[in-house]
């Protein structure tokens, strides 16, 4: 964890250095943009797995009435026999 600190410090030292002011600024504000997307896409993809899910859940309900209509059809259809 110290370490990556340190790899960190030094990293954004060689930013500084070789970048100017400006540089550093427009970086930052790509990088915030993009997260933002990214948080985005996250949220939005997040959602539609949910959506997906409900209705899958909705869909077994259906497939179980249907199976249990089926069986007791069959009861009755076995006791005349």
């Amino acid at each position: 964890m110290k370490e990556q600190a340190q790899r960190e410090d030094s990293l954004l030292s060689q930013l500084m250095d070789t970048t100017g002011a400006a540089d550093l600024a427009d970086f930052e504000g790509q990088l915030s943009e993009r997260k933002s997307a990214l948080l985005f896409r996250l949220t939005t993809e997040i959602e539609d797995a949910g959506n997906a899910l409900k209705q899958a859940k909705q869909l077994v309900q259906k497939i179980e009435k249907h199976l249990a209509q089926l069986k007791d059809l069959q009861k009755a259809l076995a006791k005349q026999r």
